[in-house]
Formats: C-alpha cells, structure tokens, sequence
C-alpha cells in the first residue's frame, strides 16, 4: 500500500511525539553523543507507526479480497460434482433423471416446430412439455443425487431453467392475426437455444 504524502507526514508527526525531549541542560557534546540515539529511536517509531497505519483494515481491502471463512464458492464445474450413488440409483431419482431428459428433448421439439413453420404457436407444447409445477418438482429431485457444495451450482441452473421457460412462453405470445416478426422470430429461437443450453449444463452434473 502507497501511503500520500499527508498521510507521511501525519504519521511522522505523530511519532515525533514519542520522541525525548530535548535536556535544558544540554552541551555540544552531550548533544552529539545523544543525536544517534534519538535520531534511531524515532525512525525505529516512525516505521512502527507507518506499519500499524499499513496493516489496519480499510474498505478498499475488504472489497478486494472480501471476508474470510463466508463458505465455499458455488461448484459450477461438473468435473467437480460429488453425487451419491446410492441417491442417484433410487426409483425416485432416476424417474427424475428421466424426466429432465425428455425435457430437454422437448426443447429441440419445439425449435424444429418453429423451423418448419415460423408462425407455429409452442404454446401449448410449452405448458404441457414443460409444465411449471412438474418440471421443478423433478429437477429438485435429481438434485437430491448432488452433495451439499454441488447444490450451490446446480440450484443456479435450475432458477435459470425456470426462468428461461417463462420467458420463452412470453415471447411465443402473439396477437391473433398478427404475423411474427422476424425480431420476434430471432428471440424465440435464443430462448429456446438459451433454455436448452441450461438443460445441457445440468444434466452434465449427472
């Protein structure tokens, strides 16, 4: 850390104080046996006093480093995950692990849907395919499989996945009569790809 000059200065001012104060009764010789000895006890109390000032915390260091000991950083790498087979290999689990699966099959369904007919309303595919309820009660489950650590990655995806579902069927909404733009077309076609992307990243945990 680079101290100012002001903050040098204040720090040296306020060490001199503990410096001796010079003797009435002092001589030339006196003075000059006694000057190394000052002169040393008050860089010896200036450095103290500029390494305390160094060392207190400040905001600027808790925004750079953050605080210590907050818990462990969210497991988003697959290579990482730790799952329990025991849980993984349970009838709930893998009718869970099943379900996910044909989600995501929905997805690529629903965007070959649109490839044949840009005008084609995914509505109803979106509400029966990935019904809302349904779908977290099954990515809750498959989490189950996951550790405590693996939980933090893997429930940021599913808040995703629900997300990028409701948007998806807001942007399929259209006025009866009204042809799809193609902007509109574009975005459906990056909610879709979004979606599926996430569905991909979760189920690379498995």
């Amino acid at each position: 850390m680079k101290l100012t000059l002001a903050t040098l200065c204040t720090v040296l001012a306020a060490a001199s104080a503990f410096a001796p104060a010079p003797s009435m009764k002092s001589s030339t010789e006196l003075n000059m046996k006694n000057e190394p000895t000052s002169r040393l006890q008050f860089i010896q109390q200036s450095v103290a006093a500029a390494t305390a000032f160094t060392l207190l915390p400040t905001p600027a260091n808790a925004a750079k480093y953050g605080s210590f000991g907050a818990g462990s950083p969210e497991v988003l790498d697959p290579a990482t995950a730790i799952i329990d087979d025991e849980i993984l290999a349970s009838e709930a689990v893998q009718k869970a692990f099943a379900a996910v699966k044909n989600y995501k099959a929905s997805v690529e369904a629903m965007k070959a849907t649109l490839d044949k007919d840009d005008q084609a309303d995914i509505g109803p595919a979106v509400r029966k395919e990935l019904d809302f309820v349904q779908l977290r009660t099954d990515l809750n489950t498959l989490n189950t499989a996951f550790d405590e650590d693996t939980q933090r990655g893997t429930d940021r995806l599913v808040r995703l996945i629900m997300q990028d579902v409701t948007e998806l069927e807001t942007a399929n909404k259209q006025k009866s009569g009204v042809k799809r733009s193609e902007i509109r077309l574009n975005i459906m076609y990056g909610k879709l790809e979004k979606l599926n992307k996430a569905f991909s990243d979760y189920l690379a945990f498995v």
